[in-house]
């Protein structure tokens, strides 16, 4: 990067975590720490949300998710709008009114203590993961820029957001949150301008599209249903409601964020804001990432765009082999740019629908010879280290960004995906410590500590889990697609404990040990089913939350029938 865009990097980033310690100021108990006060208004609220859902992972896998699959993937947010009206119904105004400052409070009031630190448990260990994946995402980012070994940069990446979150609580979450989501949107659009402007000139965003559509990316709704399939209307509606409604009602790290409103209608508000705004932001980085596939169609792409893992290849004895499939690819990408041409002005020519389905064809049999050769060349990487990450999804985007886009703009890119991480992972490690403290210190440990106590506790917490994801970072690596990583890691969680939650709401007669050994049961068959891969991920959220409440009932019902036979 230049020098001007490590300015404006370095000056956005700075001004932020700046902002967000001065206005977090002056916490001085565990409220004001880890709820903030509860003073934040509904777009505060919203924003905080959408910014802790909004990762690095979002702006670096979505696009290459993208690049890769297609528009697919929005089909998983097809159950928000639903899964927001029962949320608003049920879930805030029981939170609230309890004034709990975790979701699993609520647990030990309807169950038992069991109950409660189970389903606390099960937070912990999805949420400490997923958080560590949220810190190697802007990791990959310093680690290709600077050309240095991504351990230094996740050290970095996490010790930054340590550093803020440790002094300023939520309230440096939540400030720093709005800022960041405002720089963010403002991005979005600058990117999604400049990739069309760096088409060629025949290349309007109607004739972008096209020719996307005719190489099978413009798949947003797929109506088929196969259970195996993780994209479709029918898992996004069916599995992606589950998956949001446990999300946003009993993972801490969500449930915190509208805890921290003014009141009932406050927090409502704050969420409906990130359903209306949720779909359409995840949509348009999709298509963010199918602009610069289209835009790859004509710029010759590397043959493999992790270059750390290139790197490794050119050093090895493997070299020779590696840089022959460069110069195929090459030579394979001047063909597809000529075919890709050709296709357009077909279409724009209005030809008749043979020849444009003649083009068509030729240009996906190039497509397969190109997926051919990047097989090859995965397999090399493979053969010279069984550990090497084949998936490189992760750096589309970023390589895009870093090779085409001008001076200035590189640098607030770049900060535009550090500070999402910085946002997501705060609010993340800001949960864990919340529920830490509040589910098992306060009730464990130390039950009559006064309130500095208790605060200093946080803190300790908030850094000892800072640690704790940064050792997970450290291991991120070998996950391939992170954004698919993320979700596939909550859905072996979520099912269940959502299904908890909705027991505890409307199956009144179903008591504590029911509930926590139907979760138990369903724990175990849940990993089973995702461990024998038979079928999508998404699924596994429905049918996590439908075993738990079944088997709470059946047990209840054979406990009430034994304790009337005594």
């Amino acid at each position: 990067m230049s020098f001007i865009d490590w300015a404006v990097l370095a000056i956005t980033i700075i001004s932020i975590v700046v902002y967000g310690l001065w206005k977090s100021r002056g916490a001085k108990n565990i409220e004001g720490y880890l709820l903030a006060d509860k003073e934040l208004p509904w777009y505060q609220v919203g924003l905080s949300v959408m910014a802790t859902q909004a990762s690095a992972i979002t702006f670096i896998s979505l696009p290459g998710q993208a690049y890769s699959d297609g528009m697919g993937f929005v089909q998983m947010y097809f159950g928000l709008p639903l899964a927001t009206i029962i949320l608003c119904k049920t879930f805030i105004p029981i939170f609230r009114n309890l004034n709990v400052y975790t979701a699993y409070e609520y647990l030990e009031n309807r169950f038992d203590s069991k109950t409660r630190s189970f389903t606390a448990f099960l937070f912990l260990v999805q949420r400490g993961i997923s958080t560590g994946i949220t810190i190697y995402a802007p990791s990959i980012i310093l680690s290709t820029i600077l050309d240095i070994h991504i351990t230094y940069t996740t050290l970095f990446t996490g010790g930054l957001v340590i550093s803020y979150i440790v002094y300023g609580g939520t309230k440096a979450v939540a400030y720093t949150q709005m800022f960041q989501m405002a720089i963010i949107f403002s991005g979005l659009f600058i990117a999604a301008f400049m990739v069309v402007h760096l088409l060629p000139e025949e290349m309007g965003l109607v004739e972008t599209l096209h020719l996307a559509g005719k190489m099978d990316k413009l798949n947003a709704i797929n109506l088929s249903f196969n259970i195996n399939d993780p994209y479709n209307v029918w898992s996004g509606l069916i599995g992606g409601f589950f998956l949001q409604l446990s999300y946003l009602g009993t993972d801490q790290s969500q449930v915190g964020r509208y805890l921290t409103g003014k009141s009932i209608k406050e927090s409502r508000l704050g969420l409906v804001m990130n359903s209306l705004i949720k779909i359409p932001m995840q949509f348009s980085i999709l298509l963010i990432g199918i602009l610069v596939f289209v835009f790859y169609q004509f710029n010759t792409p590397p043959l493999f765009f992790n270059k750390t893992e290139v790197a490794r290849i050119e050093t090895s004895i493997h070299a020779q082999e590696y840089h022959t499939l460069e110069a195929a690819h090459k030579n394979l990408y001047e063909v597809k740019k000529n075919q890709a041409q050709t296709l357009v002005q077909a279409i724009k020519n209005h030809e008749a629908t043979a020849y444009i389905d003649q083009a068509q064809q030729e240009l996906h049999k190039t497509v397969i010879a190109e997926k051919k050769l990047k097989k090859e060349a995965t397999d090399l990487m493979t053969q010279n280290d069984s550990l090497a990450d084949t998936n490189d999804t992760n750096y589309v985007f970023l390589t895009f960004v870093t090779t085409y886009l001008p001076v200035g703009l590189v640098g607030l890119l770049i900060a535009i995906i550090l500070l999402a991480s910085m946002g997501s992972t705060a609010s993340g490690i800001n949960s864990l410590a919340s529920t830490s403290i509040v589910d098992f210190y306060k009730r464990f440990v130390n039950k009559t500590a006064n309130p500095q106590t208790y605060l200093n506790a946080s803190r300790w917490a908030t850094a000892a889990w800072g640690v704790f994801c940064v050792v997970v970072a450290l291991y991120a690596g070998q996950l391939g697609n992170l954004i698919e990583a993320v979700n596939k890691l909550g859905s072996l969680f979520y099912g269940n404990i959502l299904g908890i939650f909705l027991v505890a709401f409307y199956l009144k007669q179903v008591k504590g040990s029911a509930v926590f050994y139907a979760a138990i049961v369903t724990e175990i068959f849940i990993i089973a089913i995702w461990w024998n891969d038979l079928m999508a991920y998404l699924w596994l959220n429905a049918i996590g939350c439908m075993l738990v409440m079944l088997i709470s009932l059946m047990m209840q019902y054979i406990q009430n029938t034994f304790s009337k036979v005594r």
